[in-house]
């Protein structure tokens, strides 16, 4: 009996620190535990637990030799948490008494947490997973939302429809924070509309610790409680008010805390609000003016923005404003038309509205886009706000984002680079001499191992599409013809992200009897497509319409599928099991991707037009492109050029190369460029290259009140 609760014990303990998330050998424990339970409850470990009966997990210990898998694991986690001798604890030790904040919206670390939407959430998970590998003195802030991002289920009719569901805090891996006083700690926002409350709940992410945020407190108003209940939900009010809860909410509750960060660390402006708490707080601590805090509180708060659309930057009525700032505005001492000013690009327009961007970037000394080509195009977009400097000379650089290894790379790849590249490989990822060995691997052996990923992904959407059938209330043929769809020898195509409408998702499906051409000829091809539209986007859901029509035509039946609830579970599945991802935006509306790069890693190629990531990464052999890279004043120009580039492409570059088959019956020219693109983008775009950088270039210099040069 005492074995067993030990047992018991540490699979709660392993549960409850995210480090799990990027341990194949973990999450194997977990489902083994009961492969089903795990599968239904979206692979989470603290609802399994509470569901399997003692009886059960002393069977499953038996079967399944769990004791000695789960000693092995603790002792993997202890150490891990005890390592002082990370990459963080040579080049990051002055962060170690006050460590970098990262403020952040949403944080996607794992389907099982529901706190994210897609790739800015994702991007911020990824950040903080690194940031525990290598060491970095680094605590997250983030809000709890009771009711997450919507779960997307398509009609009979072929339109998105939305549910929210409320999640348990009993089933997440959080802890609510508790003060001196042995009680919950809580903060509180004072506005002319009313207090805001707020708890605080922990999250451990391996060495990295997030706090989120939640308004759902009995000191709250019922509408206050609901505040924190969705992520991007609400009008312009509730917007402002989630944002004041993130940047000064997060400020307090880290003083709470007994943190004093040296670096304020913004993603995307959302979080703006946070550089003027600081502010306040300093000005009140030290008796300074505004004027003499600002400079300090300047040269330690590190932006990132992500959006090089300008719709796409918060932005709020003076009314709104003062209503939830006025009174933070008072105690900086600044009038309404100075506070207000901090927000417009022109200070003396007072029909502007308050931008959280300009917000951000002018109390900030650190700013950076996230790729070379949205540097450029932010620093065109906001040279306004320097008039005395050029485009080049704004003081916005780029560092281009990566993705955590651990969390997005198949096992059985995972396993190919042990055996080729060594097994510390992980700890010299970010180097490009780890990748040259790529070239050993075997083709034959990197060809079957990709074929086996393909296969799991194709198993996968099939039980998803049945599932989705029998939702609507299908035939038993439907059904039937659902678990039959995708031929494991046929190119496979993904396409999986926002439904942004510049993201052009039906870009390749304009004209159905060209595209028929592809899917029925005698070297075919076939499309995996997943994504949500924001709930209140009409055209991005108009979209997703016209894609489920395309599949429910007789000539694509089992060639073109829509796999619903786009999530970090169905992301994984894609990009460690297509051959080709399909990535083609309105050039430059792509700030960087990264979808695109969690392929590269799992041996997939890319086809994508040249933004973002790609425009640096794209060097003729490691992948392929769309186009030239030119953009035309015209949308409809560019869609009809950029359509015609594509088809080329597909024709007479992608189809060929994939379909040429040695005596072996190998694609050898796919597999040089396979090889090719793990070779020479494996190092650059990944998480931990992109931590370090922001280490050298932005918190190192932030935490000493020096300014850096960062890539232009």
């Amino acid at each position: 009996m005492a074995g067993q609760d030990q047992l018991a014990t540490r699979l709660r303990k392993l549960a409850r620190n995210l480090w799990w998330t990027w341990q194949p050998n973990v999450i194997n424990i977990f489902r083994d535990l009961d492969p089903a339970l795990w599968r239904a409850t979206d692979h989470n470990p603290i609802e399994v637990l509470k569901k399997i009966t003692p009886e059960q997990l002393a069977r499953r210990a038996d079967e399944a030799a769990l004791e000695f898998r789960v000693d092995s694991a603790f002792r993997r986690l202890t150490d891990y948490l005890r390592n002082d001798e990370s990459w963080g604890a040579v080049h990051a030790t002055t962060l170690r008494s006050r460590p970098v904040a990262y403020f952040s919206m949403e944080f996607g670390l794992h389907e099982s947490l529901p706190i994210y939407s897609g790739g800015l959430g994702v991007l911020a998970g990824d950040h903080l997973k690194s940031a525990s590998d290598l060491g970095i003195p680094l605590v997250g802030v983030g809000l709890l939302y009771d009711q997450g991002y919507f779960r997307q289920w398509i009609d009979s009719q072929g339109w998105q429809q939305e549910t929210y569901l409320p999640a348990n805090p009993d089933l997440l891996p959080i802890a609510e924070t508790i003060g001196p006083d042995g009680q919950p700690l809580r903060i509180s926002i004072d506005t002319r509309v009313g207090t805001l409350h707020a708890r605080i709940w922990k999250v451990a992410v391996g060495r990295t610790t997030l706090y989120l945020l939640d308004s759902n407190v009995p000191e709250n108003s019922d509408s206050d409680r609901a505040l924190t209940a969705r992520l991007y939900g609400g009008d312009a009010q509730v917007r402002i008010r989630q944002e004041l809860l993130l940047g000064v909410g997060g400020v307090r509750a880290l003083h709470a805390l007994g943190y004093h960060p040296s670096v304020i660390h913004m993603n995307e402006g959302h979080s703006a609000f946070a550089v003027l708490e600081m502010i306040r707080s300093e000005m009140e601590a030290e008796g300074t003016s505004f004027g003499e805090t600002v400079r300090d509180i300047a040269a330690m708060s590190v932006f990132t923005t992500h959006t090089p659309v300008a719709a796409g930057h918060d932005r709020f009525p003076a009314e709104l404003v003062e209503q939830h700032l006025g009174m933070l505005r008072e105690a900086l001492h600044l009038s309404h038309d100075d506070f207000m000013g901090l927000g417009r690009v022109y200070p003396q327009d007072h029909n502007e509205p308050f931008c959280m961007t300009v917000l951000a970037l002018k109390l900030s000394r650190h700013a950076n886009g996230v790729s070379a080509l949205h540097g450029s195009v932010s620093r065109r977009m906001w040279q306004p706000l320097y008039p005395s400097k050029t485009e080049e000379e704004v003081p916005i650089g780029h560092i281009t984002n990566g993705v955590h290894v651990p969390s997005w790379l198949a096992p059985q790849m995972a396993e190919l680079y042990d055996r080729y590249l060594g097994a510390d490989w992980p700890s010299r990822q970010r180097h490009p001499e780890t990748w040259l060995n790529i070239e050993r691997i075997p083709d034959g052996e990197l060809w079957e191992t990709r074929q086996v990923l393909k296969a799991r992904l194709i198993d996968f959407v099939r039980r998803r599409l049945v599932i989705q059938a029998r939702r609507r209330g299908e035939d038993d043929a439907a059904l039937a013809a659902a678990a039959r769809v995708l031929d494991l020898n046929v190119l496979t195509v993904g396409f999986a992200r926002r439904f942004a409408t510049y993201k052009r998702a039906n870009l390749v499906l304009r004209e159905p009897e060209r595209l028929a051409e592809l899917l029925l000829a005698n070297r075919p091809i076939q499309f995996i497509f997943a994504g949500k539209a924001h709930p209140e986007d009409r055209f991005g859901k108009e979209l997703i319409h016209n894609i489920i029509q395309v599949t429910r035509d007789p000539r694509f039946t089992g060639r073109i599928v829509f796999v619903e609830d786009y999530d970090m579970n169905v992301a994984r599945h894609l990009v460690q099991g297509v051959d080709l991802w399909l990535n083609n935006p309105r050039r430059p509306q792509e700030a960087s991707g990264t979808s695109g790069q969690k392929v590269l890693l799992n041996g997939g190629l890319n086809l994508s037009i040249l933004d973002g990531w790609w425009a640096e990464a794209y060097d003729g052999s490691n992948g392929f492109a769309i186009g030239q890279g030119r953009t035309h004043a015209s949308p409809a120009v560019q869609d009809e050029r950029d359509h015609r580039d594509l088809l080329d492409v597909l024709f007479h570059q992608v189809i060929p190369l994939y379909y040429e088959r040695d005596a072996e019956d190998l694609p050898r020219a796919w597999i040089d460029r396979q090889k090719a693109a793990m070779r020479s983008l494996g190092w650059r775009f990944n998480a931990d290259r992109m931590v370090v950088d922001y280490v050298r270039y932005s918190y190192l210099p932030a935490a000493g009140g020096l300014s850096c040069s960062m890539p232009r």
